[in-house]
């Protein structure tokens, strides 16, 4: 690592001496129309015939020998600005670009360069288009981006209706989700039905699956990143949507025009008001609400607040209930040190919290459990020039673990218990370099060092048998104070992609990375549930670690038009995280003694076929794919499936704009059945029967799934006059009602009416499905 940044810093001085002969031009791009910064604007020099792209926060910067350049702005949707720059100095320009609004003579224009899917570096990487997703059928009519992420290549989903999404092999815990550099622990609402994420105020999306960049850890398998908008600076406006199940309200706006703005958003259900008016006692709902206000100083300093909450809320008759929440809070400064040196410092706060509740006399209790985290984050881009970047750091987090805490009510059955809570630290430092060789061969390497700290307060116990959960034995005891270490973990991680240029419609790309992740969810379900909690690495949890190379072809066809991609990967992931058959998880003081962690391998094939031009758009992806774990002491000792092993996955996703005012949409999903563990018999003993004895860890499957939705947006054209669009969307959702298993539970038999049958001793399994076909339909207002 060391090494690694004498190199860089050699860079940087030879880069000084050369100063009195180039020259930088660098500068922020914007949305015309709102102010917004413009991320992944492609800068294109044509005299160098090399470029950069603008980073997250809309920043550009170039360095170039003197003369004269024709330069070049291009974005998706968007005019492209062409600029001829007479570079006698260093020189600061920002640029506004304009919604490109096409007649049925003009040519389409593509807001990035229509050969970016082959020429840019990065493979394995999706960037979510949220007009597309907005036009897509959605459960009760809300687009979600975690729908639409479940159909992409290489990502398979938990079942119907759930937020949940395994990628490469990986468990749903090992995907970073954040939203404004904040981590959310669970994106979802009503049980997975929506996500946390509201489209009204999202900027930006992009999951990275592979190929990740040095400035990101802490999870093994892919990395969400979403953004939201930062609020029209330019003038007032905003959004309302009327559906089915819930209702949303956007404002956004300038505080002073040009120079600060803001932006709120709420989202609310209203299950909770149709159960009172048919007399029903219970409560459900779920609400969120996004904030974000920001001031730009001056060229060289720009200030951003960001907030998140949400909740859902559960209460049933009034004696029972649970509810579960995310907040997060992100503080952002960027700074223009010089004309090359940009820099990102972030103060993060994030919660997610859980309760469970009885109010009966005798059995009455409050469950609560949750997570806190506080992030220090300094970011910096340096930009040599067009063929070279350099980005380097250092992230800081402290973290409090609450596993649970229970408070009996009056006369209640149960006693106050409190599980010890747990505390870590995680420092990363961290460098890439982005390396264009030559006009074909570009290189992308770097590393990330973590130092991961178990820190007290906390009493940590030895055991005469670790792995003895049936009856474990304390030998000893060890009382650890405030911020003193306990056992600290240091591990390098490096990264490195390749792209090679074939020609000028083809490339080839290569990506190794390796991943740590030190926090581990305490779950033994299929499907990850507000209930399960966390903890940290520590005396007997060690770090995950996984290592994935991935390689693809990338191919652009028939003018650009289609663009087409096939990936292979391989993933090996050690000390994955499991717990033995029949373990005691919730209130177990030794919860250490149910630890399992083994080995799990994963690979498979993606291909993807996606049309971005034209009144019909969208993308074809199959994945076929293979994940196995082989843990001691689970399964006896012998390889099963994973819960997320699916062996076939395939897609289709397509939108249809039919004229000005109708837009058509569609999405088809198949997939293999998930692996289940089901009991295999149970034995007679005297008078009664003992539990299900299950013989083999996932070796079972359900069937196949698959489901059809179809949806319309009606846009009626903007009367004169009128300062507002209306919008009206139709979907339909499980088209021809598959009843897709969700799980299978077995039982003693019965008849229809619920009678049981035979000698009470048979028994037989019973599916779980979730939706039939749904209609719903949403109204939308924009001024």
């Amino acid at each position: 690592m060391r090494v690694f940044f004498i190199v860089a810093w050699v860079c940087l001085l030879v880069n000084m001496a050369q100063a009195q002969e180039k020259f930088t031009l660098n500068g922020y791009i914007r949305d015309a129309a709102n102010g917004e910064e413009l991320i992944g604007v492609t800068v294109y020099v044509k005299e160098t015939q090399a470029g950069v792209i603008s980073n997250a926060y809309g920043f550009y910067s170039l360095t170039l020998p003197k003369g004269t350049y024709h330069v070049s702005f291009t974005f998706i949707g968007m005019k492209t600005v062409e600029r001829i720059i007479e570079l006698n100095a260093d020189k600061s320009m920002n640029i506004e670009l304009q919604e490109e609004v096409l007649n049925l003579s003009e040519v389409v224009v593509t807001g990035e360069r229509e050969d970016e899917h082959v020429v840019k570096i990065q493979m394995s990487k999706n960037e979510l288009n949220l007009a597309q997703v907005k036009k897509l059928p959605a459960l009760f009519g809300e687009p979600d981006i975690i729908k639409t992420i479940q159909m992409l290549p290489g990502v398979i989903s938990a079942g119907e209706g759930t937020s949940s999404f395994f990628v490469r092999g990986g468990s749903a815990d090992q995907n970073l989700i954040l939203i404004d550099e904040a981590p959310v622990y669970d994106p979802s609402h009503l049980f997975g039905l929506f996500s946390v994420f509201n489209a009204d105020v999202i900027k930006d999306s992009e999951l990275y699956k592979g190929g990740i960049p040095a400035r990101f850890g802490g999870r093994l398998s892919s990395i969400l990143e979403v953004r939201t908008k930062d609020g029209n600076n330019k003038k007032f406006g905003g959004e309302a949507g009327i559906g089915l199940l819930a209702s949303s309200l956007m404002l956004e706006g300038p505080i002073k025009k040009d120079k600060s703005s803001f932006i709120v958003s709420a989202r609310r259900s209203y299950v909770d008001m149709f159960l009172k008016l048919a007399d029903q006692d219970n409560l459900v709902y779920f609400y969120d609400v996004n904030a974000k206000v920001n001031w730009r100083a001056n060229n060289k300093n720009r200030f951003f607040l960001a907030l998140y909450a949400g909740r859902d809320d559960f209460n049933f008759d009034g004696e029972f209930g649970f509810d579960w929440g995310n907040k997060t809070a992100t503080f952002r400064w960027n700074h223009l040190y010089n004309d090359k040196l940009f820099s990102n410092t972030s103060l993060i706060a994030s919660k997610f919290d859980y309760g469970l509740g009885s109010s009966t006399q005798s059995d009455g209790f409050q469950w609560d459990s949750d997570l806190t985290e506080y992030s220090f984050k300094q970011d910096q881009n340096y930009f040599f020039n067009p063929r070279l970047s350099l980005d380097f750091g250092y992230h800081l987090t402290y973290r409090q673990f609450n596993p649970g805490i229970i408070e009996p009510s009056e006369g209640s059955i149960f006693k106050s218990t409190a599980l010890q809570k747990e505390y870590a630290l995680d420092h990363a430092f961290y460098a890439g370099l982005e390396h264009q060789i030559s006009d074909k061969l570009t290189f992308q390497y770097g590393a990330r060092l973590s130092i991961f700290q178990n820190i007290g307060e906390q009493m940590v116990y030895e055991y005469e048998d670790v792995n003895n959960n049936v009856q474990p034995v304390r030998t000893d005891s060890t009382y650890y104070g405030d911020f003193e270490n306990i056992k600290t973990y240091i591990n390098l991680e490096p990264r490195f992609s390749a792209r090679y240029i074939v020609n000028e419609s083809t490339s080839i790309k290569a990506s190794y990375n390796r991943m740590v992740q030190n926090t581990h969810l305490i779950s033994s379900g299929t499907v990850p549930l507000p209930f399960n909690t966390w903890a940290p690495s520590s005396t007997y949890l060690l770090p995950q670690k996984a290592d994935q190379l991935a390689v693809g072809y990338f191919k652009n066809l028939n003018n650009n038009r289609y663009e087409f991609s096939v990936e292979a990967y391989y993933k090996d992931i050690q000390n994955v995280t499991d717990f033995a058959d029949n373990a005691r998880i919730f209130f177990n003081q030794d919860l250490a003694t149910e630890f399992r962690q083994g080995a799990s391998e994963a690979y498979g094939l993606e291909l993807m076929l996606q049309k971005r031009k034209g009144d019909l758009s969208g993308f074809i992806s199959y994945t076929w794919s293979k994940a196995t774990r082989q843990v001691p002491g689970v399964n006896h000792g012998n390889e099963f499936f994973a819960n997320h092993d699916r062996r076939n996955s395939l897609n289709v996703v397509a939108t249809y704009d039919y004229n000005d005012k109708w837009t058509f949409g569609g999405n088809f999903t198949y997939g293999t059945g998930r692996p289940i563990t089901l009991p295999a018999g149970s034995y007679e003993y005297g008078d009664g029967y003992l539990p299900d004895i299950i013989t083999e860890r996932n070796g079972y499957r359900l069937s196949d799934f698959h489901r059809m939705d179809l949806s319309a947006t009606l846009t009626p054209r903007k009367n004169a006059g009128k300062k507002y669009e209306t919008s009206w969307v139709f979907s339909l959702y499980n088209v021809y009602s598959r009843k897709n298993p969700f799980s299978v539970y077995t039982r003693v038999t019965m008849d229809d009416d619920g009678n049981i049958t035979g000698d009470g001793t048979q028994k037989e399994a019973r599916l779980i499905y979730l939706f039939p076909v749904l209609p719903s339909i949403t109204y939308n207002i924009t001024f």
